[in-house]
């Protein structure tokens, strides 16, 4: 019961890092079971020498970053893959740029968004884990360092990387 509460309580939180970091919907379910099995199997391990959210994230983080090295990258990524932004509400890229723009304006936003989403894409796993850890969800350095096991130093190391890397690749592309 109590584990069933937990789940409840940090579900959407869970579900919500690890499609923002997979870009797939299916695959975020994936992470998502095995990070609550992995919590299932190390609860009785738990050691309250941190916060339990704490613990949880930074299981959360070492399963996404696993299982990108495990699975091949990608060549195609639809605008269709779905993700859970903060609010809870599920969105596609499809979503964020339809609207009242006219046909050739969706045309070059679905362009830039498919740019953007091919360039983060080519982040290392702990850059993209910290880049969208921060900028999509919104913490701070100090708790992705907690989350991540590492240093302050190198989470601000691994988020000027990817935003450097980000700027280059980015750099040519026009509104």
């Amino acid at each position: 019961m109590a584990f069933e509460q937990l789940v409840f309580r940090y579900d959407r939180q869970v579900l919500s890092i690890a499609a923002k970091y997979t870009n797939n919907h299916d695959d975020a379910k994936d992470i998502y079971q095995e990070v609550f099995l992995r919590v299932y199997k190390s609860l009785k391990n738990f050691e309250s020498r941190s916060e339990f959210s704490t613990w949880l994230f930074r299981i959360t983080t070492n399963v996404c970053i696993t299982y990108h090295t495990n699975k091949q990258k990608r060549t195609h990524y639809s605008l269709d893959n779905e993700w859970e932004n903060n609010e809870g509400e599920t969105m596609s890229f499809s979503d964020v740029i339809e609207g009242g723009d006219s046909t050739d304006q969706q045309a070059i936003n679905s362009e830039i968004a498919e740019h953007i989403h091919e360039a983060v894409n080519t982040l290392s796993p702990q850059q993209k884990m910290v880049f969208n850890l921060r900028h999509y969800h919104g913490y701070k350095l100090k708790e992705i360092s907690t989350m991540m096991n590492c240093t302050e130093g190198t989470v601000k190391k691994y988020l000027f990387t990817a935003v450097r890397r980000l700027r280059d690749q980015l750099k040519d592309i026009k509104e």
